[in-house]
């Protein structure tokens, strides 16, 4: 199952995130992960929304361009190098990760990350032969 990442680029001055997350929040639009980098004049903001179609037409229709990218929600164990879990056998598969971040939620007992990589299909089939618990649409229900 696709997981859709949501991404913009909005300039870096005050309010400018607000004003993403209010026009969500008016529609019933909950951000479920959200990262932020920053330059000095740009943020590129990456986030899954708990109705990411939903939230494609509201950004859209407000004037903002975005980027719609899939992406891998898996657990990691709540434990020391339990991230490596994931690193590890995404590194000796030759699966780049160009990025992560935490997921506001769980499912259980061990935290979420959202993985954007270079070969979506590959990192799941080799996480889900190493145990890792991967997660799809039902993301967006948590």
């Amino acid at each position: 199952m696709a997981l859709l990442q949501l991404s913009v680029v909005l300039p870096n001055k005050p309010g400018r995130l607000s004003r993403v997350s209010e026009l969500l929040g008016k529609e019933g639009v909950n951000i479920r992960a959200i990262t932020v980098v920053e330059s000095s004049d740009f943020s590129s903001i990456r986030m899954v929304l708990d109705d990411p179609k939903k939230g494609v037409n509201v950004l859209k229709s407000s004037g903002y361009e975005l980027e719609e990218s899939e992406v891998v929600a898996a657990e990691i164990p709540d434990q020391p190098g339990g991230l490596n879990a994931i690193l590890k056998p995404l590194r000796e598969a030759e699966v780049n990760v160009q990025y992560l971040y935490p997921y506001i939620g769980r499912m259980g007992k061990d935290p979420i990350m959202i993985l954007g990589v270079d070969n979506v299909e590959k990192a799941r089939q080799v996480l889900g032969k190493n145990w890792i618990r991967i997660l799809g649409e039902e993301i967006y229900n948590l």
